[in-house]
């Protein structure tokens, strides 16, 4: 950035520009150059950018959350008991007779699988919401900073009326003068 840059950035911002923090200096660029600060985060990334365990955690995390896999289970859980049940009074023997304890040994795994997969999901969605932040403060910090200008735009407009407003009331005031000054020098001879 130019010296001149610098010295708007400054100007508006309060700080040097060595002294902002990254945010600030990312603003005041955009402020100087004209240019937008405000990008669209709202948009996927891509597949590029994820990394297919990344991928797998967030597709988990979907299904894992979602009321389809509540049905899924209940219909597993309803079936495991049904068809033990169902063994147990035709044969006498059932695979895992009730208190059904392979069952509660899969929701444990089930559930020691799943966690830690939400909270990579979890984990990955609190560093997007993190650069939502860092992008809202960005672009507040740079309306603040165009609200500033357009008042101090305002301010010299208004100042610079006041100031032509002066001149025509002085002007107004030097012919009224002359006026009157002629009008006496009529009256007097």
């Amino acid at each position: 950035m130019t010296l001149r840059k610098h010295h708007i950035a400054e100007g508006l911002m309060g700080a040097q520009y060595e002294a902002m923090d990254e945010h600030m200096q990312r603003v005041a660029r955009h402020v100087t150059e004209r240019h937008p600060v405000s990008r669209n985060l709202a948009a996927p990334p891509t597949h590029e950018t994820l990394s297919r365990g990344q991928r797998a955690a967030d597709a988990m995390a979907r299904f894992g959350g979602s009321w389809a896999f509540i049905f899924v289970f209940m219909l597993v859980l309803a079936g495991w008991v049904i068809l033990n049940s169902v063994i147990l009074l035709r044969y006498g023997n059932a695979f895992d007779p009730y208190p059904y304890i392979l069952l509660n040994l899969f929701l444990s795994m089930l559930a020691s699988i799943q966690a830690p997969i939400i909270l990579m999901s979890q984990n990955r969605q609190a560093e997007i919401d993190r650069r939502q932040a860092e992008h809202d403060y960005e672009v507040n910090l740079k309306a603040e900073l165009e609200i500033l200008l357009l008042h101090e735009k305002m301010d010299s407009l208004r100042e610079q009326q006041w100031q032509e407003l002066i001149g025509l009331q002085q002007q107004q005031i030097s012919l009224l003068e002359q006026l009157l000054a002629e009008k006496t020098n009529k009256k007097a001879p």
